[in-house]
């Protein structure tokens, strides 16, 4: 599959209705073509971007869908200041590579006497669900689980940033013997670390500058796991004194099992490490995989053993390398570091 539409391509539809989804992909269906769903919530960036590019590099009919769930929101006035920008979206969407554009309304995806919800149980209580209680899970879980229905996908694609989720969907799949391969892609970054998501938008200019923190907090101790420390207490106990200077307090931060998501007391080979924090009133979270060996190619780099490197907006793809000089310049200025060509 070539990343691109090949040029007799039709245009991409924008769809609003389940119907009119199931419509336009039974054709498909039909002649056996594979096709591939990149759930989203809107307020599309560069890592909802890179999903729609894989999916169309793997798939024959890429379907998005744009979707601002009410069920996992557990606070009103985040779901009310979450952004929305349909259009930009759609043009997005359609230069990405993306053949359907699917935006439901709320009423389309729960109608009138709606009273059904799909959990998951261990692997939603702890991190995300611990901090943002039951309830968020439970809509994310019963959100994806009518999408996939809806759309019927081959593949569906979702980001490492939002690790939990990738775990708890995984799970979904499996016990419910759901017919749909998951595909997880690398987080992509802005060029200073901060890992891109729709609320960057939300941040003030301090505030961004402040929201280093996170990456900070993960770049210091994956460099302290590389110099050979495996005591989960004394890595996380660097990651806390990173986020001091940025005047950033941890949600939560943890090293985890990457696949039970369970506290790990040690590393030995690999771990997940995750963060969440308020930057003023914006929540943000991230994570990296930290591993008990060096990679094969240290360097002071946004770099990582399997990643993409700089795209053509300056973008970084899952850099597990800390960029230890970008981190010590943005705590002494307090502002964003620039990416350069």
């Amino acid at each position: 599959m070539s990343q691109a539409k090949p040029p007799f391509a039709l245009p991409m539809r924008t769809l609003r209705t389940v119907g009119e989804l199931r419509a336009a992909l039974a054709p498909d269906r039909r002649a056996g073509l594979k096709i591939g769903l990149v759930p989203t919530m809107g307020a599309l960036h560069e890592g909802h971007l890179s999903l729609i590019r894989r999916a169309r590099r793997q798939c024959d009919r890429v379907v998005v869908s744009l979707f601002v769930n009410p069920a996992q929101f557990n606070e009103r006035s985040d779901l009310e200041h979450y952004p929305r920008r349909e259009q930009h979206d759609t043009d997005l969407a359609a230069t990405a590579g993306a053949d359907l554009l699917f935006v439901p309304s709320v009423e389309e995806v729960y109608p009138a006497g709606f009273a059904t919800s799909v959990e998951v149980l261990g692997v939603t209580e702890r991190l995300e669900g611990a901090a943002r209680g039951s309830a968020h899970f439970r809509g994310v879980t019963t959100v994806v689980t009518k999408l996939l229905g809806m759309a019927l996908p081959d593949i569906a694609y979702f980001g490492q940033k939002d690790a939990q989720q990738v775990v708890v969907i995984r799970h979904l799949v499996r016990d419910l013997n759901l017919p749909v391969q998951i595909e997880t892609c690398p987080t992509v970054r802005e060029p200073d670390g901060l890992a891109m998501s729709s609320r960057n938008a939300l941040l003030t200019p301090d505030e961004r500058a402040r929201a280093l923190a996170l990456y900070g907090a993960l770049s210091a101790a994956a460099e302290h796991a590389w110099s050979g420390e495996r005591s989960a207490e004394a890595l996380l106990d660097t990651a806390r004194a990173a986020m001091a200077p940025f005047a950033v307090e941890p949600e939560y931060l943890a090293l985890v099992d990457p696949d039970t998501l369970e506290p790990v007391t040690r590393l030995d080979e690999s771990a997940l490490l995750a963060v969440a924090a308020h930057v003023g009133a914006i929540r943000l979270i991230d994570n990296i995989t930290i591993h008990a060996t060096v990679p094969s190619s240290r360097g002071e780099s946004h770099r990582s053993t399997n990643a993409t490197g700089l795209d053509g907006n300056c973008g970084v793809t899952d850099p597990q390398i800390p960029t230890s000089h970008i981190l010590r310049q943005a705590i002494s200025s307090k502002e964003p570091a620039t990416c350069s060509a």
